[in-house]
């Protein structure tokens, strides 16, 4: 496999305008990348503008806080399959993992899982809020769940991916589900080094520079 079958070129900042959206699909269909990442208002026109190309479209749910209500993620999700995702990145809910409630954020993502029925859920555990045994139990919980993906962050929280933690998930995770690092992935030697370590996806906005850098 290129290091562009890798790539999901992301635009998720509040300011993101439609033609940002626009210029991020041309690019992913130049470059070759295998997905982008958008947030749920643009799935309809990052749809439209991927058409005829092989590039996936994955959306954001629940994102970036993952405190939304059960309810409104799994419409969230609904909606963004009906508008034409192909893929859902989704923020469990730090803080019923963080007190303990364990079987509410299984069943969150499960819930999830069967709203989008043979689209590919990415888990984002978001690492940066969580301890070595949490991190372990939040992918144990993703496996539980169906979830297709285990993924670091949503390079929103006060961190990134890191080899540590790509490690840890890959012990945990083994061949039950695949990972996507995300946050802070902007260079070739840091994307191989992921992919290294068992990486499946690589969320970055700096998809080029790590494409054509050599």
């Amino acid at each position: 496999m290129q290091i562009q079958d890798y790539i999901d070129h992301t635009i998720l900042k509040a300011t993101a305008e439609p033609s940002d959206i626009e210029k991020l699909c041309q690019e992913a269909i130049n470059h070759k990348f295998k997905a982008i990442c958008v947030n749920g208002c643009y799935t309809k026109l990052a749809k439209d503008r991927l058409k005829n190309s092989p590039v996936q479209l994955a959306v954001v749910i629940g994102f970036p806080l993952g405190a939304m209500s059960t309810a409104a993620k799994v419409f969230e999700a609904g909606d963004a399959i009906k508008d034409g995702a192909d893929e859902i990145d989704m923020v469990i809910n730090v803080g019923w993992l963080k007190s303990g409630q364990l079987e509410l954020v299984k069943q969150e993502i499960s819930k999830i899982k069967n709203a989008i029925g043979d689209k590919v859920l990415k888990v984002i555990i978001e690492t940066c809020y969580l301890t070595q045994e949490e991190k372990r139990k939040a992918c144990e919980l993703a496996v539980e769940a169906k979830a297709d993906y285990v993924k670091t962050s949503t390079g929103f929280g006060t961190g990134g991916a890191t080899f540590e933690d790509v490690k840890l998930m890959k012990e945990v995770v083994g061949n039950k589900a695949k990972i996507k690092a995300s946050g802070g992935v902007k260079d070739r030697v840091t994307a191989l080094k992921y992919i290294s370590l068992g990486v499946s996806r690589i969320g970055t906005s700096s998809g080029i520079a790590i494409a054509t850098t050599k």
